[in-house]
């Protein structure tokens, strides 16, 4: 219904033919119509077509309410962002309010939904909540008491008058406030003992209640709680009748796959114009950048039980992209990352991933093997060492190239003549005549054969030599 449309009193509202449906039924109506006209229900959410999403799917259509577990950086708090998508763009409540309740049935005696008032009756404007008012979250924190979740006795409201026994004395908390939305709760196990026990009623018999007033409110709000496995037996855990209210309990995962995480980090990075323009990233180098995050996931130097978040393979490729770019800036030219500028992505994964040894300068070493690790791998998808025989003959020769993050791009092409069939086989990987892009390839295949023991690499300052 158009926004200028829509009713603006309960006596509109009634006329309209409008009747209330409780939040899930009203998700659960909206993911029915998405799912028969196949459209997309979570986007920007990648790599749980197959896993997660089927099982919130089933959870929603059976009205539950929904547990996301998993690792931190497995897009938890987006996918329960993403169910607010479902909401209807918005529904009428009593104006003034501040428990959204339903004109048609509202759960307070406040005198805005006083409904039967002879004096004001149809009259009582309504106003209109748009999804964005229907969502709230709540970062669970020792410091989290039950008066922010639930509700409280107002000491401002009693100084301006009102008795102790009045309803209308109490300040209500922030699961109050979102009837009739999604209420989402993340690192649930965070959350003290206590204040889970103050769930239960909400849980099941679908009420709060407050203090020592005998008032229980039907609240009709969707609980949503996002969890790392680790929590259940370190920081704190999830109380078993709490766990046992909740509907679902649902696993979130990694990407199963390079592709599925190069997605991801193009979506996810920092996206500055200037930079687009400047900088093009050829497809084995982001291949790289996800494969030294999925090594970092299997590797017995890292804490496993931590996890290696999302965010290692997004902040590195910003990371490669901005040391490209500054090559860019000052060569004056346009730039494409190399293998020379993956060393940068130490700063960017130390702090991300907790090391098995607290050895002083250890997370060094062991990025640097991860990067290496993952060059060797890339490379091996695309060449053989035995296709480089004219190409190595060449340095047994005495042939040497100097690389770096420095040295222009046109040095490499100069130098390609010289590598025998080089140019055919960067082909392969970049078939543009850019030299920004040949740099790339070039540097790529002659790190590639170094750690295959073909070529020797010295070191000098910045720059690097590889010979035979």
């Amino acid at each position: 219904m158009a926004s200028e449309s829509r009713p603006k009193t309960v006596g509109e509202l009634r006329e309209s033919g409008y009747e209330p449906q409780t939040v899930k039924r009203e998700i659960r109506k909206n993911l029915i119509s998405k799912i028969r006209d196949n459209r997309e229900l979570f986007p920007g959410v990648i790599g749980f077509g197959e896993s997660v999403i089927p099982q919130l799917e089933n959870a929603i259509l059976a009205g539950q309410d929904i547990i996301l577990l998993g690792e931190r950086g497995q897009a938890k708090s987006r996918l329960i962002r993403r169910i607010a998508d479902l909401l209807d763009d918005a529904v009428p409540a009593m104006d003034g309010c501040e428990l959204n309740c339903d004109p048609a049935a509202p759960i307070c005696s406040a005198s805005p939904c006083e409904i039967n008032d002879p004096e004001r009756g149809d009259e009582i404007p309504v106003r209109w909540i748009g999804r964005d008012e229907r969502y709230a979250e709540k970062l669970a924190t020792p410091d989290i008491s039950v008066a922010d979740l639930i509700g409280e006795i107002d000491p401002i409201k009693v100084a301006e008058g009102r008795y102790l026994s009045d309803v209308r004395a109490i300040h209500y908390g922030l699961i109050p406030r979102t009837n009739r939305g999604i209420f989402c709760i993340n690192e649930l196990p965070d959350l003290s003992e206590r204040i889970q026990v103050s769930l239960f009623n909400l849980m099941q018999e679908r009420d709060v209640q407050i203090k020592g007033y005998r008032v229980m409110l039907p609240i009709d709000v969707m609980l949503v709680a996002s969890a790392n496995p680790e929590d259940y037996t370190n920081r704190g855990r999830i109380v078993t009748p709490l766990k046992d209210r909740y509907g679902a309990q649902i696993r979130t995962h990694y990407p199963r796959g390079l592709d599925d995480e190069i997605r991801i980090m193009e979506q996810e990075h920092t996206r500055f114009s200037d930079t687009n323009a400047a900088v093009t990233v050829p497809q084995y180098m982001k291949e790289v950048v996800a494969e030294v995050t999925a090594l970092a996931r299997r590797s017995p130097e890292i804490n496993q039980r931590s996890g290696v978040s999302l965010r290692v393979s997004i902040a590195n490729y910003e990371t490669v992209l901005g040391s490209a770019f500054k090559r860019s800036l000052r060569l004056g030219e346009t730039a494409s990352p190399r293998m020379s500028d993956l060393p940068a992505m130490v700063a960017s994964t130390n702090g991300k991933v907790e090391m098995e040894s607290v050895e002083e300068g250890r997370e060094f070493k062991v990025v640097d093997d991860l990067v290496r690790k993952a060059a060797l791998n890339v490379f091996g998808r695309y060449y053989g060492a035995r296709e480089f025989g004219a190409v190595l003959t060449r340095f047994e020769e005495g042939l040497t190239v100097e690389a770096g993050t420095d040295v222009p791009s046109s040095a490499y092409v100069e130098s390609l003549p010289r590598m025998a069939n080089m140019r055919e086989l960067i082909e392969r990987v970049e078939p543009s005549a850019d030299p920004a892009a040949i740099a790339s390839a070039v540097e790529f295949v002659l790190e590639g054969l170094h750690l295959n023991r073909r070529l020797n690499r010295d070191q000098t300052g910045g720059v690097t030599v590889f010979s035979g």
